[in-house]
């Protein structure tokens, strides 16, 4: 399994991307209507990641955009997961983690202090990895992002806490 940094309108992201929009077709009955552009997943101010089999089949994918304080409720230093995603032939195999923690690690080393994350009740399978990863649910009146208002919306953080260097 590789992972590799490509641009967020990369015709494999594009292809993805258009699979969890059905996905949530089928779970929420609309897809997710958030604006997002591929200048947001530029470094170092974000990054977009997808995993390839060894035969190049994209499947899985996912990526972090910077968020500052504002009207949605966001914090200064935020990184906001957005589009993680793997393919159902590909689920059970730590793609997800995997991808999950390079992205932390990413937004980590470019000095974002907390990740930030919206998903839905009808996504059980991405709040038990989130949970599982060490996020925390926020209180529903410190929700953020587009869908906050929403009764099934899930809103979810996680410290960005600096790795500490060896001393020699």
């Amino acid at each position: 399994m590789q992972i590799l940094r490509v641009a967020y309108d990369h015709p494999d992201a594009v292809k993805l991307q258009d699979r969890v929009q059905l996905e949530y077709v089928e779970r929420y009955g609309d897809g997710d209507l958030t604006p997002l552009e591929p200048a947001q997943f530029a470094p170092p101010r974000g990054l977009y990641l997808i995993a390839y089999e060894p035969d190049g089949s994209p499947v899985a994918t996912g990526g972090w955009r910077a968020q500052e304080a504002g009207d949605e409720g966001y914090a200064d230093g935020d990184a906001e997961l957005k589009r993680m995603y793997v393919i159902p032939e590909a689920r059970g195999r730590g793609l997800a983690r995997r991808i999950l923690a390079a992205l932390e690690d990413d937004a980590r080393a470019a000095g974002r202090s907390r990740m930030v994350l919206e998903t839905g009740t009808m996504q059980p399978e991405a709040i038990a990895l989130y949970v599982s990863s060490g996020y925390v649910p926020v209180p529903e009146q410190l929700k953020f992002g587009m869908y906050r208002t929403y009764e099934g919306s899930r809103c979810f953080t996680k410290p960005l806490v600096p790795v500490p260097r060896p001393s020699r």
